[in-house]
């Protein structure tokens, strides 16, 4: 912190804090920060929440007009939707540095303390009281919401001890113990997924918004705080867990809904923000096709009918799937000492891990099993990217080649020199890879992953047959096998629905 700031009372009054700068408000300091921020970015186009993707045009205008009327607002919106990261993104609306009275729990105004401790210094100490200073993110307290919050975490409670030692009686103010609202005085106060606290703690955490008093073991406590309260919840919270009581409902001045990225390259800005992609150990160097895919698997699944779509897909999916999928490509180069690491789509199926945390299943996707769903949406997902680069492309020569007898096998434990002088075997297949850039002076490990990338995409589209080995031949021809095997899973389909409509029906009867 600068030397310069003052470090007592009179020379803080010397200086350019004056008594009508901290008079102001959080939410006024907020508006009036917020407005210079709104003249300074019509000039040099800078974010007003950096890091924030895809909400310049819906979400951010509603946080604009919410501050800007002096509001407590929520945030509505499914897991990974950035709720956490914008409440905290409003510390850059705060002053740099914000003077309290050295020792003050709650960080009392030095020109109108409210707590008898700082009063009590002031009339002990004059001109000479200490003053400390409070940076932005001093000023932001954060509570993640649990049935098991009572209002002694929020409020404060009587500290028998403190009593003790100091002499005091149970019902003097300087016996309190303060609660995390009390010592975000001055501050931005968060809660997330406000529907998880119990009912009354929500009362008095309306009452002290309202009234500015509680009572804590019977005795009146007058705390006139000045806090800016922010909230985020999921909306299925109201009806899963919990709810929002009328009351404090009320008194939230806007109410705000988050969502998922708009298209695939809005995702994979967000994805290529916070992968930890940048690995010490080693040069990677991600296709874009990959990105694209690695993002298609979030779509997909929002999409999937198999897939929960009131849980969400959270855009942490995409994330953790592309820090596994550079970690394999990673791990692959480092076997065969190979100077770059280039994901291929063979790495997204490792993944697996990162993905079947990251969703929650619908009773037919229960029965079929996580694997096989997430495995058929990558599937899906390859065949999406595949048809934006290969749809023109003829691929009826490759596909002679493996009808022919061809086999191809691609996998980790070989080198990408060795793949690519197999791949090469097939007829017109890196002819066919122009799309991608590729040609005969691209690196064996670009090449390889492009090769990979256009194989997967006719198995995707069920040109080609692929083992779990990941060895590539000929498509099965279609038999009366196939046909009654295809005729079963649609029977069994049918009567998984039959099934799901029945107890539907019992859940109904019941309520």
């Amino acid at each position: 912190m600068a030397t310069s700031l003052p470090t007592t009372l009179g020379s803080l009054r010397a200086s350019e804090f004056t008594p009508a700068r901290l008079a102001r408000s959080v939410k006024d300091e907020l508006r009036e920060n917020l407005i210079a921020k709104l003249r300074a970015s019509a000039k040099s186009k800078a974010p007003l929440f950096p890091g924030i993707v895809g909400y310049e045009d819906t979400v951010v205008p509603q946080i604009v007009n919410a501050v800007l009327s002096k509001h407590n607002f929520i945030l509505l919106g499914l897991r990974g939707q950035a709720k956490s990261r914008i409440l905290r993104s409003l510390t850059t609306l705060l002053d740099p540095h914000c003077p309290y009275i050295a020792g003050s729990e709650i960080r009392d105004n030095p020109y109108a303390p409210i707590s008898k401790f700082s009063r009590d210094l002031i009339a002990k100490m004059g001109e000479e009281t200490p003053i400390a200073w409070m940076t932005p993110d001093d000023r932001f307290v954060e509570k993640l919401a649990t049935p098991d919050v009572t209002v002694a975490d929020l409020v404060g409670d009587i500290d028998p001890i403190k009593a003790a030692r100091s002499n005091q009686d149970l019902g003097s103010e300087l016996t309190m113990h303060y609660g995390l609202l009390p010592r975000a005085n001055r501050g931005i106060f968060a809660i997330n997924e406000i529907p998880d606290l119990a009912g009354k703690i929500q009362v008095a955490l309306f009452n002290i918004m309202q009234e500015g008093d509680v009572q804590i073991k019977g005795y009146p406590v007058r705390l006139p705080l000045d806090v800016a309260i922010v909230f985020s919840a999921n909306p299925e919270d109201y009806t899963a867990r919990g709810k929002i009581v009328t009351p404090l409902k009320d008194r939230i001045g806007s109410e705000i809904r988050t969502h998922y990225p708009e298209d695939v390259e809005e995702g994979i800005t967000i994805t290529a923000q916070e992968a930890w992609s940048t690995r010490p150990a080693s040069k990677i160097e991600i296709p874009h096709y990959i990105r694209q895919i690695v993002e298609q698997i979030a779509f997909t699944a929002r999409e999937d009918k198999k897939v929960d779509k009131r849980s969400g897909v959270s855009q942490r999916l995409p994330i953790s799937t592309m820090e596994l999928v550079i970690s394999n490509a990673e791990r692959r180069a480092l076997l065969h000492d190979e100077t770059i690491a280039v994901p291929r789509v063979g790495d997204i199926y490792t993944a697996l891990p990162g993905i079947s945390g990251k969703i929650e299943l619908e009773y037919e996707g229960e029965m079929r099993g996580a694997d096989t769903v997430i495995r058929e949406i990558i599937r899906q997902s390859v065949a999406t990217v595949f048809d934006k680069y290969f749809a023109n492309t003829n691929t009826q020569q490759i596909e002679q080649w493996f009808n022919l007898g061809g086999t191809v096998q691609l996998n980790d434990e070989q080198p990408a020199s060795g793949s690519l002088e197999e791949l090469k075997q097939i007829q017109g297949l890196i002819e066919k890879l122009s799309p991608l850039e590729i040609n005969s002076k691209s690196k064996p490990e670009i090449a390889v992953s492009a090769a990979e990338f256009l194989l997967e995409g006719m198995y995707a589209h069920k040109r080609l047959s692929r083992t779990e080995e990941r060895a590539f031949s000929a498509a099965e021809k279609k038999s009366r096998n196939d046909q009654a095997s295809q005729y079963a899973e649609r029977m069994r389909e049918r009567e998984i629905d039959r099934e799901e409509a029945a107890r539907s029906r019992t859940r109904r009867g019941f309520n």
